[in-house]
């Protein structure tokens, strides 16, 4: 066995035995605390030193004092004791889903209005859970899911579309509305003419990242016997947003998207239609693979004021 192998197979039980002859500085008293005998105790350490290659105590029949290794060593040796005794307690949190992490992902549009009123909220009500945000589209939020990279998402889709082969809770719904250039000429009216609004041109999101919300923005066109005259894609929300008061075209929001006030852009809901699109956001997980951590969230999620 190399010197390496004998220091990582130190026990802790000798570092307690080390810190309880360095606060006695008295073999018999410590071994009285330890409630084992002298001779023991005192071969322990020899063996502790003899592996550490460093004298640990300077002993005679009058007294026992520390090394400067000794001294060194007695504060990290209290703090690795104090650390090892918190384990079982850090344990047993982490069962009941006091302590740990959730790893969520989310939409864009997560981060207007759900985000910011959860989050305060989450740390006030689980301070032992970290709670670790990672911006991702619907589409990578699947692979993450898949690959356990991630323990929910927040994902945008179509009302009353579920995520395939998730498990799912709602957590809101919003209807879509129409984002302008604010010197378009639509932009003028308080509801513009669905039938004129069909006729523009529109940026919109590339559908692998939310099939059923792209579809129903198709369908809607469809209806009307139009096709959508898609001028630009874009994946995030902020950018379809920015691309609009470019002039590119029109594009259709989720409601909360009005929290980005951009210069140039104006928001209007469309008049006669007797149904336009809407939204909902999702959270979503793996049944198959809730941690404690993850339950004490999808708790306080569903308890959550709308």
């Amino acid at each position: 066995m190399t010197a390496h192998d004998e220091l990582a197979r130190i026990e802790l039980r000798q570092w307690r035995q080390f810190v309880a002859v360095a606060e006695e500085l008295h073999f018999g008293r410590a071994a009285a605390r330890l409630h084992i005998t002298q001779p023991p105790l005192t071969q322990a350490i020899a063996g502790l030193e003899r592996v550490l290659g460093a004298r640990l105590f300077e002993r005679n029949r009058r007294r026992v004092q520390l090394t400067p290794a000794g001294a060194a060593l007695l504060p990290e040796a209290r703090e690795l004791l104090a650390r090892a005794q918190g384990l079982a307690a850090l344990a047993q949190r982490a069962a009941l889903g006091d302590a740990g992490r959730v790893r969520l992902a989310f939409v864009s549009t997560a981060g207007f209005e759900l985000l910011p009123r959860w989050v305060p909220a989450w740390r006030a009500a689980a301070p032992g859970v970290h709670l670790e945000l990672i911006e991702a589209t619907g589409d990578v939020q699947q692979e993450l899911l898949a690959r356990g990279d991630i323990d929910a998402g927040l994902m945008l889709l179509a009302r009353g579309v579920p995520p395939p082969g998730l498990a799912h809770a709602l957590v809101a719904a919003e209807p879509l509305l129409l984002a302008l250039p604010a010197g378009h000429m639509l932009a003028r009216a308080a509801a513009p003419a669905l039938r004129r609004v069909l006729a523009e041109p529109i940026v919109l999101f590339p559908r692998r990242i939310a099939p059923s919300l792209h579809d129903a923005i198709a369908a809607l066109y469809h209806a009307h016997a139009r096709a959508p005259q898609v001028a630009q894609e874009a994946i995030q929300m902020q950018t379809i947003v920015n691309l609009v008061s470019a002039g590119l075209g029109l594009a259709w929001v989720p409601r909360s998207v009005q929290q980005f006030q951009r210069p140039g852009v104006v928001y209007r809901r469309p008049g006669g239609a007797r149904e336009l699109p809407a939204c909902e956001t999702r959270l979503v997980w793996r049944a198959d693979r809730v941690s404690p951590a993850l339950e004490r969230f999808l708790g306080f999620v569903r308890s959550a004021p709308a």
